[in-house]
């Protein structure tokens, strides 16, 4: 099917309906340095600017608008966090691309933390994950264009093969003159996990050499280069002691949403996490290359969807048009 793709970053979530066997036909994000490495990367280019400034008349039309709206006033790594954070607005203009061009399915990802935001009204929606906010945006997507069906679940990427505890709110929308309904995929890897070992065991130790320049190889490896961030281990994020035989605790973007990256130990508790560890964790190819200075290399990867886990999505939509 034809995907547009809204808030593509460096395009993990656009590697996943690829691999499924879908066509990107257009893809949209603000951010110049994750334009970069997903134009760097795919066969096709991502538009670089705000998604408020696209006329929807300029979007080709597609079967389904994909996108994971930006999450760091929703998430739980941001103390601050609020409903009226201005980063939250933002699903509005992917509702509106989704009311203007009508397409048969839409998917939205977003964190865990989304789905309470703003407290609860009664017990029965604490049980159900219904946030008073969160009630709101789903009535909203489900009235949007001539209306869509709504569901949605929290899945952890775990579960699906990525080395990685990264629990994602995955909003599926079906129009509702469709009768083909969409539905969220079941979990493939409940009990044997993939791990830190699987996912980086067996790269070689970084150095420091050309550690500013992405388009290098550092032992045989882009963006593995070593940081000068000392070790803390004090069982706050980013200062945990991990574990090479579980999968990795969730990869972030930043810090609160407002620092710095937050760059976990690594296993051997000697030194940070590289960007190519980083990417290896989120499952990006090896021969994809971050661009950007190495604290965007980190954002961009801890702002991505794993691959596999958007494929498993992709993967229970049909594979041509419904008419």
């Amino acid at each position: 099917m034809k995907i547009i793709s809204l808030f593509c970053g460096a395009g993990g979530m656009d590697l996943g309906f690829l691999k499924a066997g879908h066509e990107i036909i257009w893809a949209n994000d603000f951010d110049k340095d994750s334009c970069d490495s997903y134009t760097t990367y795919f066969n096709h280019k991502a538009i670089c600017k705000p998604i408020e400034e696209v006329e929807s008349k300029n979007i080709p039309d597609g079967d389904v608008v994909i996108g994971g709206f930006p999450c760091q006033g929703f998430s739980i790594a941001n103390k601050y966090r609020n409903e009226k954070d201005e980063r939250n607005k933002l699903y509005l203009e992917l509702l509106r691309i989704i009311n203007d061009k009508n397409p048969t399915y839409f998917i939205a990802e977003n964190v865990a933390g989304i789905t309470s935001l703003g407290g609860y009204d009664s017990s029965e929606d604490k049980k159900n994950n219904l946030g008073r906010v969160f009630k709101r945006i789903l009535k909203e997507f489900s009235e949007t264009g001539k209306g869509y069906d709504v569901n949605f679940k929290i899945l952890n990427a775990s579960d699906f093969g990525v080395p990685q505890n990264r629990r994602r709110t995955i909003i599926l929308g079906t129009r509702k003159d469709v009768q083909k309904k969409l539905k969220h995929p079941t979990p493939t890897t409940i009990e044997n996990k993939n791990t830190i070992k699987h996912a980086i065991g067996d790269l070689p130790e970084p150095n420091q050499i050309d550690r500013n320049n992405p388009l290098k190889k550092e032992n045989n490896y882009f963006n593995h280069y070593g940081n000068k961030h000392k070790v803390k281990i004090n069982n706050y994020m980013g200062n945990r002691k991990l574990d090479w035989n579980k999968p990795s605790p969730t990869v972030t973007g930043r810090g609160g949403g407002t620092g710095g990256p937050v760059i976990m130990v690594h296993p051997n508790l000697k030194r940070r996490m590289t960007v190519r560890e980083y990417a290896r964790i989120q499952e990006f190819p090896d021969d994809f290359k971050f661009l950007g200075s190495i604290s965007s290399q980190f954002r961009q990867i801890g702002n991505a969807v794993p691959w596999r886990l958007a494929f498993h999505i992709a993967n229970m939509l049909p594979k041509e048009k419904i008419i």
